[in-house]
C-alpha cells in the first residue's frame, strides 16, 4: 500500500512517508502535533483509503492497558451464581473483549486507532509492549491465547501532556505534525470549502497567522479552529464585511470565539490592540 492525500485530507510528503514506512515496518506510527493538526483524522482517512473498518480506543486518564485486552466481570458472574442463572458455570460469558482483541480478531486487517495515549498513567505504553510485539495475549480466565488473524495497523496519537517511556518509544516510528505554513493551509481549506470566495479565504488567513504570532498567546488556534471560523463567516454576511473592512487596531476579529479559547488571550490581544494604538497616535 501506499498512503496518499484523500478528498477530505491534505497529507504532506513527510507524513505520507511516516505512514508507508510504518506499514513496511509493522511498527506502531506514534503521531505527535498540536491539537487539531489531524491525528486523530489520519487514523481515518487511513482506514477509509484501505477499505477497512477503524477501530478507535479512547484513552482516559483512568485507563488501563487491561482494558484493552478484555475485563472479566467477576461481580455479575457472583450474583448470577446467587440467583441461579444459567450459563453461570461458563466463564467466557464474563469476558468482555477490549479494542485490541477486537482488532486481533477482525476478519480483514483493520486500522487500530490508540488515541492520546499521554493522558494515561505513564506505565500504560510500557504495560502494551508485549502485546503490540508479539500481536498476541493470554486470556488466564479460559486458558485461551488471542492471537491477531491479520496485524492491524496501530496508529497512536499524542498531544505531549507527558514524556512517554524510552522502551515504548524505541518500538514505534515516529513522526511530528508540524502546523501547516500558508500554502498547505490553503490546500486544507480548498478541500474543506471548494467553492469558497479567494478573498475570504485571503483575509481569513492573514488574521489566523497574525493571530498565531501574537506574543504571549496562552492557546494559539488549530487547523480544525480556522475552519470552524471559516464555516462562520460564510453564513454570516455582517461579520465577512466586518472583517474585510477590520482595522488593525482591533486586535480581535469577528466571531473571535472560534479562534480564541480563553480570557486570558481575549485581554493580551486587547492589550496588543491598545498599544498598537498608542503608537499610531
Amino acid at each position: 500500500m501506499a498512503f496518499d492525500s484523500t478528498s477530505s485530507y491534505v497529507a504532506t510528503e513527510a507524513l505520507k512517508q511516516a505512514v508507508n514506512a510504518a506499514v513496511t515496518l509493522q511498527r506502531p506510527l506514534l503521531i505527535k502535533g498540536e491539537p487539531g493538526t489531524g491525528k486523530t483524522l489520519l487514523a481515518e482517512e487511513l482506514a477509509a483509503s484501505l477499505n477497512t473498518r477503524l477501530i478507535t480506543w479512547h484513552i482516559k486518564s483512568s485507563t488501563k492497558a487491561a482494558q484493552g485486552l478484555y475485563e472479566y466481570d467477576a461481580v455479575s458472574r457472583l450474583r448470577d451464581s446467587q440467583l441461579g442463572i444459567e450459563g453461570v458455570e461458563n466463564v467466557a460469558n464474563y469476558i468482555k473483549p477490549g479494542k485490541l482483541w477486537e482488532a486481533f480478531t477482525a476478519d480483514q486487517r483493520v486500522v487500530l486507532l490508540i488515541d492520546e495515549i499521554d493522558k494515561a498513567d505513564i506505565e500504560f505504553p510500557n504495560d502494551l509492549l508485549q502485546e503490540l510485539d508479539r500481536m498476541e495475549f493470554h486470556v488466564y480466565e479460559t486458558g485461551e491465547t488471542i492471537a491477531a488473524r491479520h496485524r492491524p495497523i496501530i496508529v497512536i496519537t499524542s498531544n505531549n501532556e507527558k514524556e512517554l517511556p524510552d522502551a515504548f518509544l524505541r518500538r514505534c516510528f515516529f513522526h511530528y505534525i508540524e502546523f501547516p505554513d500558508r500554502e498547505t493551509m490553503q490546500q486544507i481549506v480548498d478541500v474543506h470549502f471548494p467553492e469558497i470566495a479567494p478573498k475570504l479565504v485571503g483575509e481569513a488567513l492573514e488574521v489566523f497567522f497574525e493571530l498565531r504570532q501574537a506574543p504571549g498567546l496562552k492557546k494559539k488556534p488549530s487547523t480544525s479552529e480556522l475552519v470552524d471560523w471559516l464555516k462562520l463567516l460564510m453564513s454570516d454576511e455582517l461579520a465577512r464585511e466586518a472583517l474585510y473592512q477590520r482595522d488593525p487596531a482591533k486586535a480581535i476579529p469577528p466571531l473571535a470565539g472560534a479562534l480564541v479559547k480563553n480570557e486570558q488571550d481575549t485581554q493580551l490581544l486587547e492589550r496588543l490592540a491598545f498599544m498598537l494604538r498608542r503608537k499610531g497616535r
